[in-house]
This record gives C-alpha cells, sequence and structure tokens, in this order.
C-alpha cells in the first residue's frame, strides 16, 4: 500500500483540522446560539468521521487475498467510500436542513457574533490549508487530464473526496458568514436559519456527486485505456501469439486490476509451449505492470472475439 501514502497525508491533515474546528464551532455555537454555525460544527463533525472511516477502509484493502475473499479485498475502500458519501447526506446535509427550518419557524437573535465571526475566520484558515494539501496530491495524480475528467477516471476515492468534502467545508464557511453577517445586519435572524439550509443543499450535491462516483467503482469499473493497450502491447509482443484479441478489466482497488486477456496463440503449439508462453506473460506484467493483481489468459480465435465484443457493444448502446 505505498501508494498510498500521499492518500494518508491528506487525510491525517483533514482529520486533524477538522476535529478541531467541530469542537470550536460547537462551542461557539453553544455560546451564540446560531443556527448556522451549529450546521458547520455538525459538517466538520461528519467530515471527522469521513476521514476516520476513509482510513479504516484502506487498512481493510490493503488484507492479502484469503480463501473466501480470493481477488484480495480492495473493494473494501469503495465501500466505505459510498458509506461517507451517504453520512455526508444524511447526518450532515439532513441535520443542516433541519436546523435550519427549526431556526427559521422560531428565530432567536444571534448574540456575541463577533465571536463567529472569528471561530468562522479561523475554520476558514485550518480548511484552507487542509484543501491545499489535498489539491496538491489531487494535482498530481490528475496529470494533464480535466479536473472532473481526473476524478471520473481515478479510481481512488480518498483523496478526491477529501477534496471535494473540503470544498464544501469552505463554500459553507462563506455562506454561514453571509447567514450571521445579514442577520445581525438586517435584524432578521431567520437569515441565520436560511444559512443553514444554504449549507445543507452544498452538502447533499457534495454526497450526490461522491455516491455516483463510489457507486461506477463499486460495480466495476475497467481499467483506462492506457493499461490496456499496453497489455495488449505486451501480450502481443510474445512469439508464441498471433494476435492479442482484447482485454476484460476490472479494478478491484485503486492499484489492483483484474484482467483478462483473449489471445490467438501460433497454430503449431502445443498445451506446454502455450502453458509456458503464459507463463512469461505473467512474469513480464508482474514486473512491468504490478498493478495487474491476477491474469487470466483465453485461447481464442480472433473471430470469435469480435463476435463477442460486438455483441457486448450491442448490448451497452441498449441498457
Amino acid at each position: 500500500m505505498a501508494g498510498h501514502s500521499g492518500s494518508r497525508r491528506v487525510i491525517y491533515a483533514a482529520l486533524a483540522g477538522n476535529l478541531a474546528i467541530a469542537l470550536t464551532k460547537f462551542a461557539a455555537a453553544a455560546f451564540t446560539g446560531s443556527s448556522a454555525m451549529l450546521s458547520e460544527g455538525v459538517h466538520s463533525l461528519v467530515d471527522t468521521g469521513n476521514g476516520a472511516l476513509l482510513l479504516y477502509g484502506m487498512r481493510r484493502a490493503a488484507r492479502p487475498p484469503d480463501r473466501t475473499h480470493p481477488l484480495g479485498h480492495g473493494r473494501e475502500l469503495y465501500f466505505w467510500s459510498f458509506i461517507v458519501a451517504l453520512m455526508v447526506f444524511a447526518l450532515g446535509a439532513g441535520v443542516s436542513f433541519y436546523e435550519g427550518v427549526i431556526h427559521i419557524m422560531a428565530p432567536e437573535p444571534v448574540v456575541n457574533a463577533k465571536v463567529n465571526y472569528t471561530v468562522l475566520g479561523l475554520s476558514f484558515l485550518f480548511e484552507g490549508s487542509s484543501w491545499l494539501v489535498a489539491l496538491k496530491e489531487f494535482r498530481q495524480q490528475k496529470g494533464r487530464q480535466g479536473w472532473f475528467q481526473a476524478v471520473r477516471r481515478s479510481k481512488d476515492p480518498s483523496v478526491y473526496t477529501v477534496l471535494f468534502e473540503d470544498s464544501a467545508a469552505l463554500l459553507g464557511l462563506i455562506v454561514a458568514f453571509a447567514g450571521i453577517l445579514s442577520a445581525e445586519l438586517l435584524e432578521i435572524p431567520e437569515l441565520d436559519g436560511v444559512g443553514s439550509i444554504g449549507i445543507s443543499i452544498i452538502l447533499g450535491a457534495t454526497a450526490v456527486f461522491l455516491a455516483r462516483e463510489s457507486k461506477g467503482l463499486l460495480m466495476g469499473e475497467p481499467a483506462s485505456p492506457e493499461v490496456q493497450k499496453q497489455v495488449l502491447a505486451i501480450a502481443q509482443e510474445d512469439p508464441a501469439v498471433q494476435r492479442a484479441n482484447g482485454i476484460l478489466s476490472v479494478h478491484i482497488g485503486p492499484e489492483e486490476i483484474v484482467a483478462g486477456l483473449s489471445i490467438e496463440f501460433e497454430d503449431h503449439l502445443t498445451a506446454p509451449e502455450i502453458e509456458a508462453c503464459v507463463e512469461r506473460l505473467e512474469a513480464r506484467l508482474k514486473k512491468e505492470m504490478p498493478q495487474i493483481s491476477r491474469l487470466f489468459v483465453k485461447p481464442q480465435a480472433t473471430g470469435t472475439w469480435e463476435r463477442r465484443r460486438e455483441a457486448m457493444v450491442e448490448a451497452s448502446d441498449e441498457s
């Protein structure tokens, strides 16, 4: 799991910041009676729990294959990422919306608003620091891809989950500040509750986006086109291979890919020679592409592969 060292650094930075910020926000909410500040405290507490869940998922995903999970436990990270999205929606957005409605129905003026402004300012500073750490790590991962393209193609949800949570936190702080300030200046305490509802909308949108990405990973996403081309190129270079027809692949973890190769071997080969070819391919892929954790080779005529590939394309278009 050495490849996750950067991800862990991002999560630890977010975890430490969110816990300190959550405690500060709850103290400020109790002192001033601000609904928006209470919603922000819940938001930071949920983010703290989410960071712990992501770390737990990474530890569980690192376990080696066993009899009940012969392909490994890599998808546990995807499962816990999905749980994180549900927590953002159910706890973060749900509680913020409830607090906002309650405060609009029974408004109370905010007292000692300067305390809230100080806490929000410090929170923005701490959240911004965590956001910069996540942004730096994500930019290294995405390379030249566009931002949303990189998220859609990423197979490691830990970094972009923290990045989107921190982005939502910064937006939430701005909304909370606007709600508290407008409630004080206009002497309309209901606007503090409106700020809470605004925070819930931000969290809800973030949760839906994260859940959608986690669902795709849980269902099983293929390796990138670049990885597939590289595997086929390695197979095609073997002298025993007449043609590497294609590959079926699925990510079972950020750096764990199960691949099935369709190969048409040279007609004169014997069974032991085919076995030796498969062993060569496995050894080379293990050396050059360690992310291919499992390789299955299917001897298959090119025409058969093409017919079955066309059938899959038609089924995909119909769905």
